[in-house]
C-alpha cells in the first residue's frame, strides 16, 4: 500500500478538485497569474503532479502561486492545520473564536471535551462526506485518518453519555475511512476499517451504525464478486431490525437482493429487491429519522441499484431503464458516483445491443471516471469488450480514450 501523502499535498490536490479543474487547467492558470515566464504546460504539469502526490513541496514561488489560484492563504493551504483537528480549507467547518478555543483545550486535555466540540467533529466529519462525493477519496484519505487519532483522543477523554456519543463519531470516522480505501482499491484495509468500525459502534450501542457498516460490507463483498457473503452480511444486518430505521433496513435488503442477482437467482432478486423498495419509501415519508451518513439514500439512489441488479441478470433492458430514470434524480455534485453509474448505463445499452447508445454513454463518462472511480474504469473496460464480441462499432474508440492519460 501506497503512504498517504503529506496534509498540505492532500490540501492542494483537494483544492483542486473541488473547483472541478484538471490539472491542465491547474497549469493554465498559474501561467495566467505569474510574473515570470513558466515551464511549457507538460512539464508544468509533471511539477503539479509532484507537488499533489507530496514527492516534492513547492517552493516560495510556485507556494504563492497556488495560494493566488485557490484564494486561500498559505496557512489554509500549506500549513500545519487550518483548524485545531486537520481539515480542508472550507469556510463550513471554520469554527468561531469561542469554539476554536473549547476544540483546542480539549484536544490538550481531552478530558474537557464538551458537546460543542463533539458537535463540531461531527459536523466536520459530514462536510467531508459530502465534498467526497465530488472529489473522490484520495485527496481525503489523509486529512481524515488524521483527524481520526484525534477524535480516537477525545473519545477516551468523554465521560458518561458524551462518551458513547463520541465513541459513535468515532465509529463513523472509521466507516468513513473504511469506504474510502474500498473505492482507492484498498480491500484489507477496507476490511479492517469496517470491522473496527463495527466494533466501536456496538460499543457506542449503536445499532443504526453498526448494522450499516455490515450493508457497506456486504457492498465490498459484491464488489469483488462474492455474492454468498454478500447476502449472509446483509442478513446478518437486518437481525438489528426494530432498532434501525427504514432506510438502513432498506440497504440490507437492497444489498441481499444484489447478492441474489449476482447468483443469477432473479426471483430472490427481485422479491428482496422488492421489500427494500417499500422500506426506502417509507424511510423517504420520515427522512428526519434517518442518521446523517444515509443522506444520499433516496428513492432515485434506489432505482440504480435496481439497475445494477438488472445487468448483474442480464436484463439490458430493465437495466437502462432503472439507470437511466436514477441518474435523471443525481444531483449534478456526485461527480464520482455519477462516474459509476454512467458506466453500467453504458453497459446495460451494449447488452441491450443498443451499440451506439453505449460509445456515447461511455465516451461522455470516461474524463471522469478515470481521475474519480476505479470501478467505473473497469466497467467501460466491460463494455468495449462487449461490444467488440458483437463486432459492434466504437469500441476501440472506448479503449483508445481510455487509454490517453489523463492528467
Amino acid at each position: 500500500m501506497n503512504e498517504p501523502a503529506p496534509l498540505w499535498a492532500a490540501r492542494l490536490l483537494a483544492a483542486r478538485k473541488t473547483r472541478g479543474w484538471s490539472q491542465r487547467d491547474l497549469a493554465r492558470e498559474l501561467a495566467r497569474l505569474s510574473d515570470k515566464p513558466l515551464p511549457e504546460v507538460d512539464s508544468l504539469i509533471r511539477r503539479i503532479r509532484g507537488h499533489e502526490t507530496g514527492e516534492h513541496r513547492p517552493d516560495a514561488f510556485y507556494t504563492r502561486l497556488y495560494c493566488a489560484a485557490f484564494d486561500l492563504a498559505e496557512e489554509q493551504l500549506f500549513g500545519t492545520t487550518t483548524t485545531p483537528v486537520p481539515a480542508l480549507a472550507l469556510p463550513s467547518l471554520a469554527p468561531d473564536p469561542d469554539l476554536y478555543e473549547r476544540i483546542t483545550r480539549a484536544i490538550e486535555q481531552p478530558r474537557r471535551v464538551d458537546l460543542a466540540t463533539v458537535q463540531w467533529l461531527e459536523h466536520c466529519l459530514a462536510e467531508h462526506r459530502r465534498i467526497e462525493d465530488t472529489i473522490g477519496s484520495r485527496p481525503l484519505l489523509p486529512l481524515v485518518h488524521a483527524q481520526l487519532s484525534t477524535v480516537a483522543d477525545l473519545a477516551r477523554g468523554a465521560r458518561g453519555q458524551l462518551a458513547d456519543r463520541a465513541i459513535a463519531v468515532l465509529a463513523q470516522y472509521a466507516q468513513f475511512i473504511a469506504w474510502m480505501c474500498h473505492d482507492s482499491r484498498q480491500h484489507a484495509s477496507a476490511l479492517a476499517w469496517y470491522d473496527r468500525s463495527h466494533a466501536w459502534a456496538i460499543e457506542a450501542g449503536d445499532s443504526r451504525l453498526a448494522a450499516t457498516t455490515l450493508n457497506m460490507r456486504a457492498h465490498q463483498a459484491w464488489s469483488l464478486g462474492d455474492p454468498h457473503r454478500c447476502v449472509r452480511l446483509a442478513e446478518a444486518a437486518r437481525w438489528h431490525d426494530g432498532r434501525t430505521t427504514s432506510g438502513v433496513q432498506g440497504m440490507a435488503a437492497q444489498m441481499a437482493g444484489r447478492g441474489h442477482a449476482q447468483m443469477g437467482e432473479a426471483n430472490a432478486a427481485r422479491t428482496m429487491l422488492g421489500k427494500a423498495e417499500d422500506l426506502i419509501r417509507r424511510a423517504a415519508e420520515h427522512a428526519e429519522d434517518e442518521p446523517p451518513w444515509m443522506y444520499f439514500y433516496d428513492e432515485g439512489w434506489f432505482l440504480m441499484q435496481r439497475g445494477m441488479a438488472e445487468l448483474e441478470l442480464g436484463d439490458g433492458r430493465r437495466a437502462a431503464d432503472y439507470l437511466e430514470r436514477g441518474l435523471s434524480t443525481l444531483p449534478g455534485h456526485y461527480r464520482r458516483d455519477r462516474a459509476w453509474y454512467e458506466a453500467c448505463l453504458a453497459r446495460a445499452q451494449a447488452i441491450q445491443g443498443d451499440a451506439e447508445a453505449a460509445v456515447a454513454t461511455a465516451l461522455k463518462v470516461i474524463p471522469d471516471a478515470t481521475t474519480l472511480n476505479a470501478y467505473a474504469v473497469a466497467e467501460l473496460q466491460c463494455t468495449a469488450y462487449e461490444l467488440a464480441s458483437a463486432g459492434a462499432l466504437g469500441a476501440e474508440a472506448i479503449q483508445d480514450s481510455l487509454r490517453e492519460p489523463k492528467p
